[in-house]
């Protein structure tokens, strides 16, 4: 059996059992893509075939494009990695640290003790968390009336910080403000600056915060998880033209093709359809422990969206500009040093320099960290470094 029929087979058996809807999934190396394939339905048991231009809620597989939207501005002088963000987003120096709750339950504030950076944002330790994350924050959220993030309302930002800047790391909501010091800066929506600076030199077609019908038309249904482990297809979300800001931290629609042209630039330190997009300098930057003494720790659910997760416990883990880095070789072969992260419905990446290989992998399930869907990745990157071997 060769290399792509092995990754046929086991793709394609979750799938067959039913335990996870649909799958697209791509290989790709410096030079081009080495493998791609879709699995199963777009929707369960809607009889449409899953296909590698279907298009997928990439969630937080966004941040890193964000990452690389501001390394762009910060390359021309535009940003700056550790000026005060306040000084592009002014609203960013409202917020304030929690110190926990006072005898009648509201929250008690303070302010920080150093300013919020563009690296405190991209590295998940500027402070602001995800409330899914954070029991602290999710209380919150419920007590101010905070709209979530998904409501794309400036408000949903305004939540208190965790912590002190540059103090540790937990994940969330940075990224979303590293998106409007882009638009800040840029004069420019995020969205149309990174189709203008970003998709549209490496020939991402398919990628967009606002899907065409065509693109609609080719999209992914949403599936829950239920107690009992059946999945249940989940009604689209009409289109809301009330936003008043494109979500740098989870906004994108893609397929797997566009999302490998972008895993391919960065193999190629910064260089795609014939253009530096970003300097091989930058590429570095961004590819290295950008927070110090921190360390990435496992994500504790804090609400019905997530389980708790974390990738290959008990090896260190860092993050750079804007990706995870594990410090050791994982267990599927990545090699240490090599870049990764993952979308809320179960979409996944990773990026290995040393090997000159990255990959994608993406269904459409909630809780992230699922528990069908995140073993099934993982067995999938496992069995590609198997194959080098």
């Amino acid at each position: 059996m060769d290399v792509r029929q092995r990754l046929d087979a086991l793709l394609g058996a979750a799938t067959d059992a039913g335990t996870i809807p649909g799958i697209a999934a791509l290989v790709t190396d410096a030079d081009g893509t080495t493998y791609q394939n879709a699995f199963g339905e777009r929707a369960l048991g809607s009889g449409t075939p899953m296909t590698t231009d279907t298009v997928f809620w990439i969630a937080s597989m966004t941040k890193a494009i964000t990452g690389a939207a501001a390394m762009q501005l910060v390359e021309q002088g535009r940003l700056d990695l550790d000026t005060p963000a306040r000084a592009v987003v002014p609203e960013i120096g409202e917020l304030q640290v929690l110190e926990g709750y006072d005898a009648d339950g509201q929250p008690k504030l303070r302010p920080p003790r150093q300013d919020i950076t563009l690296r405190h944002l991209l590295t998940h330790t500027s402070g602001c968390v995800y409330d899914m994350w954070s029991d602290d924050i999710a209380r919150c959220v419920e007590i101010s009336g905070t709209p979530p993030i998904s409501s794309r309302k400036r408000a949903s930002l305004m939540l208190p910080l965790l912590f002190d800047p540059g103090t540790r790391w937990e994940y969330g909501t940075g990224i979303d403000w590293a998106g409007l010091m882009v638009e800040a800066v840029s004069g420019q929506t995020l969205g149309a600056y990174m189709a203008e600076h970003l998709f549209a030199p490496m020939g991402m077609t398919s990628t967009t915060f606002a899907s065409t019908e065509e693109m609609r038309s080719r999209k992914a249904k949403m599936h829950v998880r239920a107690p009992d482990g059946s999945l249940q297809p989940q009604p689209d979300s009409p289109p809301s033209d009330m936003a008043e800001f494109e979500m740098g931290g989870g906004g994108l629609l893609g397929t797997v093709e566009d999302y490998g042209r972008f895993i391919r630039m960065i193999l190629n330190r910064g260089q795609a359809g014939g253009q530096q997009i970003l300097k091989p300098e930058t590429v570095a930057r961004m590819s290295v422990n950008q927070m110090g003494d921190s360390r990435v720790t496992k994500l504790r659910s804090a609400g019905g969206v997530s389980n708790d997760a974390e990738f290959f416990p008990g090896i260190e883990k860092t993050w750079g500009l804007s990706f995870m880095i594990n410090e050791q070789d994982a267990p599927t072969g990545r090699a240490a040093g090599s870049l990764a992260w993952a979308g809320l419905a179960n979409t996944y990446y990773w990026i290995d320099p040393k090997n000159g290989i990255g990959g994608v992998y993406a269904t459409q399930i909630l809780p992230f960290a699922d528990d069908e869907a995140l073993p099934h990745y993982l067995a999938f990157e496992k069995a590609v470094y198997d194959s080098l071997n």
